[in-house]
């Protein structure tokens, strides 16, 4: 029997209600983001689920300006927690091991929730083990993008497709029962933390569900060297992730060619994309899309190669 379950799967969608959970954690790991930090738990105080049932736990990654900032930023909102390990999956188990809740809710500092985003999520689990819910990319100004914005507005946080089709979510929007996350075991450091997780999770039966209802809003990256920054950390996650599981760099490589080849049926998905207005922003889509699979190709070369020589 599932957690979900145990605790009544409800037969249908119109009938659903947030479980008489006692106790919600939302788990929140942050590094020197202190404005998206702030606004972040503004909305969290705003959600529709009881107040007197959730708790929210900053896990503070080491920030230059010092844990007493981080600290008066969060005032009553929440509680922080120092993680002296570098890492974001090392700061969300810092985060569950000082909570106390039965359920877990995951988000990014960066974040904007929508008022109803943790009851939705939490609905989801009464018919799922863990839950991803959606995630919208936000930009400055839709009508003029810059190219790393027009990029993740067609290719990032796409997670309902992650979740139906891929059975991951992103930590980005995540719910999980304790006793599920306990069984499962805290989150890897050094490659994808999500997908390594949420695989782990569906090898021991968990079940994952997509709570549709349950929004954020992620911003985009909005320069080019701040979406490299972010590919250079998937891609290299990628391949250690690959290399634990035993993947040799004959696997690896041929990922990476496949990876630069889709550039030309990716490039007509951005120039049809829904989400996308005006032939400027899908112009500048193509060329960050270009780009950057060029360089993850090119990045991940250059880590098997270097491998292979020592």
């Amino acid at each position: 029997m599932t957690v979900a379950e145990s605790v009544g799967a409800a037969p249908k969608e119109a009938d659903r209600r947030p479980p008489r959970i006692r106790l919600v954690s939302v788990i929140v790991p942050h590094l020197d983001d202190y404005d998206n930090l702030d606004a972040c738990l503004t909305l969290l105080g705003e959600q529709s689920f009881p107040d007197d049932r959730r708790e929210v736990i900053v896990a503070d990654n080491g920030s230059s300006r010092g844990l007493d900032v981080v600290r008066h930023i969060v005032g009553t909102r929440g509680r922080v927690v120092e993680v002296a390990e570098r890492g974001a999956g090392p700061a969300r188990n810092a985060g569950v091991r000082a909570s106390r809740g039965e359920a877990i809710a995951f988000i990014d500092s960066d974040c904007r929730p929508d008022r109803r985003w943790l009851e939705e999520g939490l609905a989801e689990l009464q018919s799922a083990d863990f839950a991803g819910g959606r995630v919208d990319v936000l930009v400055e100004d839709p009508r003029r993008m810059t190219a790393a914005e027009a990029f993740e507005s067609v290719f990032a946080f796409q997670n309902e497709r992650y979740v139906k089709n891929l059975n991951f979510t992103v930590t980005a929007s995540m719910f999980v029962w304790r006793s599920v996350f306990d069984a499962v075991g805290g989150f890897e450091n050094g490659v994808p933390e999500d997908l390594d997780w949420c695989r782990r999770a569906r090898l021991k039966g968990y079940r994952i569900g997509f709570a549709s209802r349950s929004i954020v809003q992620h911003p985009a990256r909005r320069t080019m060297p701040e979406l490299k920054r972010k590919s250079r950390r998937l891609t290299l996650e990628w391949c250690e992730a690959a290399r634990r599981d035993g993947k040799g760099a004959i696997f690896i490589l041929a990922r990476h060619w496949a990876v630069l080849f889709s550039i030309g049926p990716h490039a007509l998905v951005a120039m049809a994309s829904k989400r996308l207005s005006g032939t400027r922003n899908r112009i500048l889509a193509v060329g960050a899309l270009a780009q950057i699979r060029a360089y993850r190709f090119a990045l991940a070369h250059r880590a098997v190669l270097g491998s292979l020589e020592e």
